[in-house]
């Protein structure tokens, strides 16, 4: 097990700021519309200055799938903490549930209601696409390193990689269509205990 440097202040503070900027676009463009909401806007709520903005995002594409981006960061980090002699579908859904947990309480709605809008922006899905794959690659080097392969030249962990995200995003889809609700961490263990056992036909 790798423990991971705890972050400075600076970086703390770096991280905070991304937070707040990410945070203020979603709400701005879940009450607005992607279209009403200008960069100006976004700082102004975050409170700090439109070029305080364009030093951590490019667009505000960008500061808006950030949040989730991040959770799949998450994953990563997770899931290099976790134990070495654990099994490795094990870990995975260890570190994926575990991010995604919410506890008794439900998600904050603004939350729920910014994933829609991710899911349904064309803009927003070309965001999360190409972070995604950014962050994909980094979810791939923490499998190679817990099973001796190259994230770079080996095709497994790139492949279960490919297959964890795809898990979290269909789980995603399924989590805000499903009435009554049904917790997203039920959905993610259940997507990757299907992976895990080679997605059999269902009975």
């Amino acid at each position: 097990m790798t423990t991971a440097r705890a972050p400075g202040h600076r970086e703390r503070k770096k991280q905070q700021t991304r937070e707040a900027l990410s945070w203020a676009a979603l709400r701005l463009t879940v009450e607005r519309g992607l279209g009403n909401v200008l960069v100006e806007d976004i700082a102004a709520e975050a409170g700090v200055s439109p070029r305080t903005f364009n030093n951590y995002f490019s667009s505000k594409a960008e500061a808006i799938v950030w949040r989730q981006l991040d959770r799949l960061r998450r994953v990563a980090g997770l899931l290099r903490e976790r134990p070495p002699a654990e099994p490795l579908w094990e870990a995975v859904t260890a570190a994926v549930t575990a991010t995604f947990d919410h506890g008794e309480a439900l998600p904050d709605q603004r939350w729920t209601e910014g994933v829609r809008l991710m899911l349904g922006e064309p803009e927003l899905q070309a965001e999360l696409i190409k972070g995604g794959a950014a962050v994909e690659h980094e979810v791939a080097a923490v499998i190679a390193e817990r099973t001796g392969t190259d994230a770079d030249r080996d095709l497994y962990p790139l492949l279960m990689a490919g297959a964890v995200t795809a898990a979290v995003r269909i789980a995603g889809e399924q989590w805000l269509r499903t009435d009554p609700p049904v917790p997203l961490p039920t959905l993610l263990r259940d997507a990757l205990e299907r992976l895990a056992a080679g997605l059999p036909v269902p009975e």
